[in-house]
């Protein structure tokens, strides 16, 4: 709970509000826009809704953090990626399993290297690990997941299998995986400096990232959904 006014010269305090309310309008929306698609995408859009409501609530709370203490909620903020990370993997997985049959085993490989790459955040975050190794350990299971979208199985899978709607998708998801979580390593070395500089560059760099991957992510989607069920 806040127990002090939002400076409104704290940029940082700012983006955790914005998006905050982002966040639940894109849940709203998604949830909405759920009865437009077609079958095989509802599902989709539901993960998409659950991403961003989970994100919402979590957002609550980092931001009361933020206001109250200027402290970096490192905890809140890891949680929150634990839970919405992977779902977003959860996403290339059923965008495959609705024109193919996907090896289970895929799953789980993108679903592991997902984990290992927040654990090695957090570590290095919260003074578990030394920063630098762990944020090591982090950038190879971004890598590989990077490896397994663009080369490995589950290209191939979209590549020989898709339609265009799901294609389409695809080549759209991986390159927010790509593009849009390499905002992450960012926000890390920014806040590898001491002091409340670092902590708020590295706050107001994370939020960026959740605004654009969390929602742009859920619009990926939707577009897709939409456009199939008009096909």
């Amino acid at each position: 709970m806040e127990t002090t006014g939002l400076n409104p010269s704290d940029y940082t305090g700012v983006s955790f509000w914005i998006i905050s309310a982002a966040m639940v309008a894109a849940t709203y929306f998604f949830t909405v826009e759920r009865d437009r698609a077609e079958g095989k995408w509802k599902t989709s859009l539901t993960v998409a809704a659950m991403v961003t409501g989970i994100a919402a609530i979590h957002y609550f709370y980092m931001r009361g953090v933020w206001v109250s203490t200027g402290a970096s909620p490192t905890v809140f903020r890891y949680v929150d990626w634990l839970l919405t990370v992977p779902l977003q993997i959860v996403e290339f997985f059923l965008i495959l399993s609705a024109i193919a049959v996907v090896r289970a085993a895929l799953f789980w490989k993108l679903l592991i290297a997902s984990v290992v790459m927040l654990v090695g955040g957090y570590l290095g975050e919260v003074g578990a690990m030394s920063y630098w190794p762990a944020f090591a350990i982090g950038m190879a299971g971004w890598i590989y997941i990077i490896y397994e979208i663009f080369v490995g199985e589950a290209s191939q899978i979209s590549a020989a299998q898709g339609t265009e709607a799901s294609k389409t998708a695809f080549n759209a998801l991986r390159l927010i995986v790509t593009v849009g979580w390499s905002i992450y390593p960012i926000g890390y070395i920014v806040g590898a400096g001491a002091g409340g500089d670092a902590a708020s560059n590295l706050n107001l760099v994370y939020n960026l990232a959740d605004f654009v991957n969390k929602i742009a992510f859920g619009v990926v989607i939707w577009v897709a959904a939409t456009s199939s069920s008009k096909a």
